[in-house]
């Protein structure tokens, strides 16, 4: 990690969502085919993995502003207790994670030390406790995907650590 991606809080927040976003990219990218359908706790994979971006979208910046769905919502889609009939697909999942990001880097371009501990409006929580639940939460289902992942393929999906150089271009997704 370069000093200058430590020179405050909120740079070391944004260069370690930036590392965490690449690796849901990889992780979702190493799910073979055969598994994206595969029940785990009676929920299939991709409906697992949309209740990690669903909440990460949600909770990141303020879940108490005006949300709207994604397009491929429906109700209950990210809640892991209640069985739904849709089917997403991986492009849907792609495309969700892209808008996620998008969000995201717009919201951390803006963020700064001093108002990190300051609660976004309507909101019973700060702006720093709602990043870090939802680098827990994430990084708790990514787990578990990941999991999965080396469960079925006996491969465990490339991560990054605290400095690893992001890829460009080709590289291996797994380890």
């Amino acid at each position: 990690m370069e000093d200058a991606q430590q020179a405050d809080f909120a740079s070391v927040i944004a260069d370690q969502t930036h590392r965490a976003l690449w690796e849901v990219q990889n992780v979702i990218d190493c799910v073979p085919d055969t598994m994206w359908d595969t029940l785990f706790c009676d929920m299939p994979l991709y409906k697992h993995i949309y209740h990690m971006l669903h909440s990460l979208d949600r909770w990141f910046i303020n879940p108490y502003d005006e949300f709207t769905e994604p397009y491929i919502h429906i109700d209950n889609l990210n809640n892991l207790d209640v069985k739904t009939n849709k089917f997403i697909t991986r492009v849907e999942i792609n495309d969700y994670l892209e808008s996620i990001k998008g969000k995201i880097n717009n919201y951390l371009s803006s963020l700064a030390d001093d108002i990190l501990l300051t609660k976004p409006t309507g909101s019973p929580y700060t702006r720093f406790t709602l990043i870090m639940a939802q680098h827990r939460h994430l990084h708790s289902h990514m787990g578990m995907v990941m999991g999965f992942i080396i469960q079925d393929t006996g491969c465990w999906p490339t991560v990054l650590g605290l400095n690893g150089k992001i890829p460009t271009g080709n590289y291996d997704k797994f380890c």
